[in-house]
């Protein structure tokens, strides 16, 4: 591979993108691949979400617990410490190392007999996905110079969307399938009673998405450490940028406390976030309860179809910004508070609307122009610190993004379902006779018809209206960002010049 004559010569030829062009291609597809299945695995809790739901006779409360903080906890954790070593040691072998975690124990949650179990094993989940996104984040501003860094990093970015997508699509196929087609697979390596062995009782098809999905990851890792080179790091900055040794995490963060805009986008990237995993997390749950539809149906008929706009609306989130940056030097921050405040009227009328062309339509544009902030926080994040603080930098930014983010949106989605459903019950008249608890089980026939329309109602409302009060969390975020794109200019080290 020739990467040019500075390159031979064994410097940095700054300024310069590293490596072939195919190659440089190869290892941005590469990484884009490893952040696909991190989001794969990841989101894999909200394809299922239902039946989960159902299986562990969860509140929306208790799922939105599993469904966010733990994990959100333990992921901003050891994002840090593992960015700090990122920075010092070999970012590929850290990453295929990370891969191969996370993947074995999203196998494991197929195996949970108890919710403590699965709480547990989405824990490791969390360990292992925090390692990746920081170091993979500074190997791309190695091998692609500040011009083309954004859009690289939009292309990175569409692993969220192009996870969900094909979470969403094989993820609704195999929840779908029966007990016995699961037991001939399992059958076929020798073990045909291993659903009896572990207690699994009947509709295990959402086990088997966990390890179906998972157990690929292990030979992906293999090929990430084989065939990604590890780059020169600060390659591709441009002369005079600023070199720091082995930053620590206390010099990123004095670096960082001269640069508002990292803070204020990194509030804007994490409310943003609150709506995205709020909404992931509850939005087949909310339409098998107002409509009757399947987590498969969902999952292929909405769930697809959404989460590729999303990668639509990311991609030309960072294409736009490399169009418009050099007319607007602050379009980087702008775009996306813009794009979240157009997605907020979409969203609610798609939530409200009734199952079809329409609502996907409503549901999907909204998607879109929600999703083009994702390049822009990587962008930001990267280039407001030198070159030896950048997995650190993104880090700091995963930190805050997972605690608030990931952290607080399910949970917050579950608990004001369940106070909208209590509300829903109490307006029907029926407060002293029926509470959540007795409107979520799964046998109702002890009711009478008029309270079981009660609670199915007020079941599927209560949490269409917190998803839909959710979505006004775009209003702060976009605030955020406009904000941050007024100290911009001042605080860009890497300039996409």
């Amino acid at each position: 591979m020739s990467t040019g004559t500075a390159a031979a010569s064994g410097g940095p030829a700054e300024g310069q993108s590293y490596g072939t062009p195919g190659y440089r291609l190869y290892v941005l597809l590469s990484l884009t691949l490893v952040y696909t299945l991190n989001f794969i695995d990841r989101n894999l809790l909200g394809v299922v979400a239902q039946p989960i739901i159902a299986e562990f006779g969860l509140s929306d409360t208790e799922y939105g617990f599993l469904n966010g903080p733990p994990f959100a906890l333990f992921y901003a954790l050891m994002g840090i410490p593992i960015a700090m070593a990122a920075d010092r040691f070999n970012r590929v072998a850290i990453i295929a190392l990370c891969i191969a975690i996370w993947s074995l124990m999203t196998a494991l949650c197929g195996f949970a007999t108890s919710f403590v179990f699965l709480l547990i094993a989405r824990i490791g989940v969390a360990i292992g996905e925090a390692g990746s996104t920081p170091p993979s984040n500074s190997i791309i501003g190695d091998y692609f110079k500040p011009k083309s860094r954004a859009n690289a990093l939009g292309i990175f970015a569409m692993g969220v969307t192009i996870g969900s997508a094909l979470a969403a699509g094989f993820g609704g196929v195999i929840v779908g399938l029966t007990d016995e087609t699961v037991v001939s697979f399992f059958a076929t390596f020798g073990m045909p009673d291993i659903h009896e062995q572990l207690g699994w009782g009947e509709n295990f098809g959402w086990r088997f998405t966990f390890i179906a999905l998972g157990v690929p990851g292990l030979i992906i890792a293999l090929i990430v450490f084989l065939t990604v080179k590890e780059p020169p790091r600060g390659y591709s900055d441009p002369p005079g940028a600023q070199r720091v040794e082995k930053a620590s995490i206390t010099e990123t963060l004095k670096e960082l406390g001269s640069k508002p805009t990292f803070w204020t986008m990194a509030l804007g990237a994490a409310l943003v976030a609150f709506v995205g995993y709020g909404l992931f997390g509850f939005q087949a749950p909310m339409m098998q309860r107002l409509h009757g539809m399947s987590p498969g149906t969902f999952q292929l008929q909405y769930g697809v179809p959404l989460a590729l706009v999303s990668a639509v609306g990311t991609f030309m989130g960072g294409y736009l910004t490399q169009v418009l940056t050099p007319r607007s030097a602050t379009a980087v921050a702008w775009i996306p508070a813009v794009g979240v405040l157009v997605a907020i009227p979409l969203y609610i009328a798609g939530f409200y609307a009734e199952p079809g062309t329409l609502q996907l339509v409503l549901w999907g544009t909204g998607a879109m122009f929600h999703y083009a902030y994702l390049g822009a926080q990587y962008t930001i994040g990267q280039g407001v610190v030198s070159q030896r603080s950048r997995a650190s930098a993104i880090a700091i930014l995963l930190f805050i993004i997972a605690l608030i983010g990931n952290g607080l949106g399910p949970q917050i989605v579950g608990i004001l379902s369940d106070m909208f459903m209590r509300m829903q019950i109490e307006a029907a008249g029926m407060g002293d006779q029926l509470t959540n608890a007795v409107c979520r089980a799964k046998d109702l026939s002890a009711l009478t018809a008029e309270q079981q329309a009660v609670c199915v109602g007020a079941y599927g409302e209560g949490l269409r209206q917190s998803m839909a009060a959710t979505v006004l969390f775009f209003i702060p975020a976009a605030a955020f960002y406009l904000v941050a794109s007024r100290t911009l200019k001042k605080d860009m080290v890497a300039r996409p010049v």
